[in-house]
Formats: structure tokens, sequence, C-alpha cells
């Protein structure tokens, strides 16, 4: 399924192909053999622009790689705990993620344990741009969790993610 942040680079590729196409028909329109000046530097501009597609283009299949790969490796982890429970609404996350020194985005994630004895918990953390869209999952453990206690850790993403990110507990098991 292809999200939303790569239509954004597919549209520009073709606003660069409108614009590369007006540039051949200005210059084969020209009154004398040379191109004109205009569609030269249109030419020119429509070449630029085509290039940072292209890498705009590339960056995003490198973000959705990224992101399915997260993906997949959260569910790995919530595979090795078949008899764990449910706990989603035991755990909860601070809302708004702020970045460390590698331009992570990181959040305490809170576990509280209501059971009679120690209990560990396993959480998949989703990041989300204001729009909603997914930009990365990761899942931290919380090990040790007194009976009737609290516990904090903190959950990273596995790339930089940059502007406004909001978090959210996608689910938690308890074990």
């Amino acid at each position: 399924m292809q999200s939303n942040g790569a239509r954004g680079p597919a549209r520009l590729i073709l606003a660069v192909a409108a614009v590369v196409s007006l540039a051949v028909s200005l210059t084969a329109c020209s009154d004398d053999s040379s191109p004109s000046d205009a569609a030269s530097k249109a030419a020119s501009a429509a070449s630029r622009a085509a290039s940072a597609a292209s890498r705009a283009a590339s960056a995003a299949t490198r973000a959705g790689d990224s992101l399915a790969s997260a993906t997949a490796e959260a569910g790995r982890k919530f595979d090795e705990f078949k008899n764990g429970a449910d706990a989603k609404d035991e755990v909860k996350v601070d809302g708004s993620a702020s970045p460390d020194s590698d331009g992570r985005a990181t959040v305490k994630v809170t576990a509280s344990n209501p059971t009679s004895s120690a209990r560990s918990y396993v959480v998949q953390v989703d990041f989300r741009d204001k729009s909603g869209n997914l930009l990365d999952t990761t899942v931290v453990t919380v090990d040790d969790v007194a009976a009737g206690g609290s516990k904090d850790a903190t959950a990273r993403s596995n790339r930089a993610l940059t502007g406004d990110v909001d978090t959210t507990v996608a689910r938690a098991v308890r074990h």
C-alpha cells in the first residue's frame, strides 16, 4: 500500500514531466535554429526539478522500506508472546515525541501493573505526523513492573524523524 507521503514525489515527477514537455515545445517553436533563452532556462529548471524529484522519490522509497522493516520486526517480537494478556489500557505514552541527539524521536512509556505479582510488558509505539500518517514504529520492553506499581521506559524511533511527531500505543502485552 502506498502511503500519502509517497504521493508527493510522484506528483512532483509528473509536474516536472509537464515542464520538460513545455520546454521542448518552446524550443521547437523558436524562430531561429537555436533554442530561445526562455526555453533554455525552462529546460535547465526542469532538469534540476527532475533531479530533485528523483532524489525525493528515492528518499520516500527508503523511508517506506524502513517502515515496512520496523513493522515486520514489531510483529516478530509480539509473536514471541503467545500467552500474554492484552494490556493496551495499562500502558500510556507521554504524547508528543522529542528528538534525541541523533534526531530520533523519543517518548516516555509508562506501564501500570494492576496484578498481584510482578509482570513485564512488550509495547508497540507508533510515531505519526500531524495528519496521522505512520512514520515509524518500535517495540519497547518494560521489565519487572512491581505488583500494583508502575515503571517507565523510553521508546525511540528507528530513524531520525522531523517535524511534530505524535505517539500512540499501538498494542501492549503483559506477561
